[in-house]
């Protein structure tokens, strides 16, 4: 896998001082990986949550079981309950959450799309939904996932840099 070094490394200036905490699903963890490449990164990083299933979300993350079961577990409130929940877990400024698929299923109506989330002081400040084109499957659309969100979060840090 290539990461966009320009990308994260432009992350790590731009939060400076504050500090980052992921819970991801579809990525499986490779926003985790991405942050931790930053330059000197337990300066911003503080560590991130994979959970799969719904069951794990609902476990570790306090995702609420009725609405996860409705949704098969993707839907923007998802991503966003997941991105609170990091930040609390983790006592950090921002928190990241993505839930989604990564190959084509039934539940999806065999699309490819993942919600994400982030937040900044326990209030959302971004809730998108990412799609991809049915070719990109597995570890493509994970990273691929993964890379559209750094690039929000760098481009969400960019433009709120003096308000933030």
């Amino acid at each position: 896998m290539e990461l966009n070094k320009e990308i994260i490394q432009s992350i790590g200036k731009l939060l400076d001082k504050k500090t980052v905490a992921t819970a991801e699903s579809v990525t499986a963890g490779l926003l985790q990986f991405m942050l931790s490449q930053i330059l000197n990164a337990s300066d911003n990083f503080r560590g991130g949550i994979t959970a799969y299933t719904l069951e794990e979300k609902v476990n570790l993350l306090g995702i609420d079981e009725g609405e996860a079961r409705k949704c098969d577990c993707v839907s923007s409130q998802i991503a966003e309950d997941m991105a609170l929940q990091a930040s609390h877990f983790f006592n950090t400024d921002f928190g990241i959450g993505v839930t989604g698929y990564a190959t084509p299923v039934k539940e999806s109506d065999f699309q490819l799309y993942a919600h994400f989330a982030i937040s900044y002081k326990m209030q959302i400040i971004v809730s998108e939904k990412a799609e991809l084109q049915p070719a990109l499957i597995g570890s493509r659309a994970q990273q691929e996932y993964s890379e559209i969100i750094a690039r929000t979060f760098e481009k969400m840090l960019e433009s709120k840099k003096d308000t933030l």
